[in-house]
């Protein structure tokens, strides 16, 4: 994976006529409607810039609410840092917006997009009597995962510490955060884990165990503090999203009982508690 220094910025307005939709090449149909649909993220953030509202973005893509917050959640976490954020008061009670560091990813992303697209056109036009092409081209695309984990974060390893079968990695999220890993002395081999190195941490909404933040002693591994965003209330679970310094969330999946006995409401401080042997690593290509 190459690195590109970027040394300035193009500055990016949201469009004034209607948003380009991406155009399909034989191999690159468009997704299906319905519940297994996987959105166009860079659309999604230009309609919030456009509109100043996630709920009206989400409607003018026929998003679900819910579906449009998940996704913004999971590209901040991704990000590194916010690319959408809350903007508090107005007449409508406030709205969102994208950051300034989110105006420049969207401008450089859709240029790429655009460049991509050429290319692919290009590619179908002269292997267009090639039956490999869109073979090997779904072929490469399978290699994009995608993964049902809630909580996807990206920081740098700070630290290996091996033992004779596991290793426990640090990670470096940023806003003085960390999270630990144990995983074998294979994996890390695998993975290429080296202290500076960029790492994806996944953590599965169901191993989050969250507390009051009363500084209660436990032998979790990680403790992530932070403040109640959103509480979505279900027949018998919870999903609580806690919003962390710096601007990144954590999804954990709790039981009614459990939101009312701790006063998990919106603004309400909590504690996130994930053990080390519950975080899953992984790198880029």
């Amino acid at each position: 994976m190459s690195l590109y220094t970027i040394t300035q910025y193009p500055t990016y307005q949201p469009p004034e006529r209607p948003l380009p939709t991406r155009r399909n090449t034989t191999a690159d149909k468009a997704p299906p409607a319905g519940p297994g649909r996987r959105w166009d993220h860079l659309e999604l953030l230009e309609r919030i810039d456009r509109e100043g509202s996630i709920s009206a973005a989400a409607a003018a893509m026929g998003m679900g609410y819910k579906a449009a917050w998940q996704a913004v959640e999971s590209l901040n976490n991704r990000a590194g840092q916010p690319l959408v954020e809350r903007q508090a008061g107005g007449s409508h009670g406030g709205g969102t917006a994208l950051t300034p560091y989110g105006r420049r990813v969207v401008a450089t992303l859709r240029r790429l997009d655009e460049e991509r697209r050429h290319v692919l056109e290009r590619l179908a036009a002269a292997h267009g009597d090639d039956d490999d092409f869109d073979h090997f081209y779904r072929l490469l695309r399978r290699f994009d995962m995608q993964t049902s984990a809630r909580n996807q974060f990206v920081g740098r390893v700070a630290g290996v510490v091996r033992g004779a079968v596991n290793a426990e990695v640090t990670l470096d999220l940023g806003a003085g955060q960390q999270l630990v890993a144990i995983i074998t002395n294979e994996s890390v081999e695998h993975l290429g884990l080296v202290p500076g190195g960029e790492t994806f941490a996944l953590v599965k909404a169901s191993w989050v165990i969250l507390a009051a933040d009363d500084g209660m002693r436990t032998s979790a591994r990680n403790q992530l503090r932070g403040t109640v965003a959103r509480c979505a209330r279900g027949a018998v679970n919870s999903e609580v999203i806690l919003e962390l310094p710096g601007g990144r969330t954590v999804v954990a999946i709790v039981t009614n009982g459990s939101v009312d006995a701790l006063g998990l409401a919106e603004g309400a401080r909590a504690c996130a508690l994930i053990k080390a042997s519950h975080v899953i690593l992984a790198t880029a290509g």
